[in-house]
């Protein structure tokens, strides 16, 4: 069994992002960048399934330029066997992103897809469900447990009312929640390895798909920072100060 891996190249969640001077973008420059937490659990599954002997490939893919190789290296080291990168300048929407994935999904045929649930920089938690879509495949999305059954993939769901469990037939799309597992640490050999495996690199003209833009970022800026709380000295000054100042009851 073939499975895919997404990965994206996001700011590393240790980093504290600052928004550039114009509000244009956020500044990346000497910025350490690393794989988008949610997609290195997914390639921890994807090589815990090959280590059990239910994948006999795992492939990482990513959209983006050239330095998204990085992150596909290091997917490789934690123990894909191979990477593929759609190469494309600048931000990529979601959807477009999704379109790139199923032109992928097309060569390789994987019987499992499996993505991080969103990205910590976008947000979206939009591309594992229109990759679905699109390919005409199952999804199992916020999965904190998965596992092969034949011909059929069970997948665990957190969702706000607690656990749900799907039964997909394959090939079909993951997407992984926290709980899932944790990630492993890529040991050195293993990083001196991957730089030996092979990565193809492919662009959107290859998949058949036009690389179009939706949306405009318009502006980007920090949170405005918490204010001081205060101290009162009885409940009807706190009301007081609720109904007048707040203005969050009547």
């Amino acid at each position: 069994m073939k499975v895919l891996v997404a990965v994206k190249r996001v700011v590393d969640y240790n980093v504290k992002v600052r928004a550039k001077a114009d509000g244009s973008d956020v500044d990346l420059n000497n910025v350490k960048m690393a794989i988008n937490p949610f997609c290195e659990i997914g390639v921890e599954e994807a090589v815990r399934l090959k280590e059990a002997g239910t994948a006999s490939e795992v492939i990482a893919v990513s959209v983006g330029d050239k330095s998204c190789q990085e992150q596909i290296r290091t997917a490789l080291a934690l123990g894909a066997d191979r990477g593929i990168q759609v190469e494309t300048d600048g931000n990529v929407e979601p959807l477009v992103v999704a379109k790139l994935l199923k032109g992928v999904v097309d060569k390789e045929e994987p019987a499992l897809v499996i993505l991080g649930k969103q990205s910590i920089d976008g947000d979206n938690n939009q591309t594992g469900q229109m990759l679905a879509a699109l390919a005409g495949m199952g999804q199992g999305t916020f999965a904190s447990e998965v596992a092969i059954d034949g011909d059929k993939v069970k997948v665990t769901r957190e969702v706000d009312g607690g656990l749900q469990t799907v039964s997909l037939n394959l090939p079909a799309v993951v997407t992984t929640d926290l709980r899932l597992n944790e990630p492993r640490y890529a040991s050195l050999p293993n990083i001196m390895k991957a730089k030996k495996k092979p990565l193809d690199v492919y662009t959107p003209e290859d998949l058949g798909v036009t690389v179009t833009t939706h949306l405009t970022q318009l502006k980007v800026k920090p949170p405005a920072e918490r204010q001081a709380g205060i101290k009162v000295e009885s409940v009807d000054e706190l009301v007081d100060k609720l109904k007048n100042e707040a203005k969050v009851i009547s």
